[in-house]
């Protein structure tokens, strides 16, 4: 049924080519700032008081934009491709079969794979998005740099250029992570309506700003608002890309509720007290996913690593702290 229903989408595309418009960017420089900053306050005691500092959630904020601030026309060739880590379109990401691929490349073959089965669709990379790739992949750099973190203080040497990395690399992944709490980068219906429409969903290109970043900034307080939504105990995920994929199809099953929010006028001034606790808890469910991520990179960071000597795979355990 959802495969017939993605057929019929990709036909009223091709037949309205003023749907084709560019992506948005997700929760505009307010939304991203507030996440970032918020998830690095609320890591536990356990992580090092570096990253928990006022200078390293002051830098968390700044770079929480980051990534929006390479798609420009004066850097095309980054733009580009960079543009498809921003959004996961699951509708069409599904049509290659579940469970996802756990690699980027793998799951570029895949799509390549389905698209000989459905022409209609434009099955790649850059229309289906890489989301959750970007996301596993900055996770398993802070991992390795704070493994080297690690070596560094048991071997007494100078650790502030690892932990300028550290936070660098944990606020370029806050951005990506805040992505994929926003229900219109999981979906193809990311700004106006396509395709059928029996419930009368705006088609209007305007939703997507309008949710997430001048509603955003008119209405939220992140220490008010935000803050006390955020799980208070961290989580240490037991698999990163199986955990944010399911983060990221969560936030696919509210795309209709978004829409009924806007053609309520929910998204409008103040909106109602509905819609404005649900931006919150989009927001808190940002930070506290990305709180999740960093504090597990922390603790897996600290695992055996596995080396291999005359042929033969051995361990080694990191320094501990």
């Amino acid at each position: 049924m959802r495969i017939q229903g993605v057929v019929r989408v990709v036909v009223a595309v091709a037949l309205v080519p003023m749907v084709l418009v560019e992506r948005s960017v997700a929760w505009g420089s307010d939304g991203h700032k507030m996440i970032n900053r918020l998830a690095a306050a609320a890591l536990p005691s356990d992580v090092p008081e570096f990253l928990r500092s006022q200078s390293a959630l002051d830098a968390m904020e700044y770079y929480g934009p980051e990534p929006d601030r390479w798609k420009g026309q004066l850097e095309p060739e980054l733009s580009q491709a960079g543009s498809p880590e921003h959004f996961m379109d699951m509708e069409w990401a599904d049509m290659i079969g579940v469970p996802l691929p756990r690699r980027r490349y793998d799951f570029v073959r895949a799509l390549a794979f389905a698209q000989k089965s459905h022409v209609e669709i434009p099955l790649t990379p850059e229309k289906v998005g890489l989301q959750p790739y970007v996301t596993d992949e900055y996770y398993e750099r802070i991992k390795a740099a704070m493994r080297e973190y690690r070596g560094l203080v048991a071997a007494h040497k100078d650790v502030k250029p690892v932990e300028a990395e550290i936070v660098f690399l944990c606020g370029i992944m806050g951005h990506f992570v805040a992505d994929g709490s926003q229900p219109l980068h999981a979906t193809i219906q990311y700004n106006g309506w396509t395709g059928e429409n029996p419930k009368g969903y705006t088609t209007e290109h305007r939703i997507h700003a309008q949710f997430e970043s001048d509603f955003v900034t008119a209405n939220v307080n992140p220490a008010k608002d935000i803050a006390p939504l955020i799980a208070k105990q961290p989580v240490v995920l037991a698999d990163v890309f199986e955990d944010y994929v399911k983060y990221l199809r969560h936030s696919e099953s509210l795309v209709d509720q978004t829409y009924e929010f806007e053609k309520a006028g929910g998204f409008k001034g103040a909106g109602s007290v509905e819609s404005r606790a649900f931006v919150d808890e989009r927001l808190a469910a940002g930070a506290t996913e990305l709180r999740d991520i960093i504090y597990t990179a922390w603790v897996r960071s600290g695992d055996p690593v596995p080396q291999y000597r005359n042929g033969a795979r051995t361990t080694t355990t990191p320094p501990g702290m």
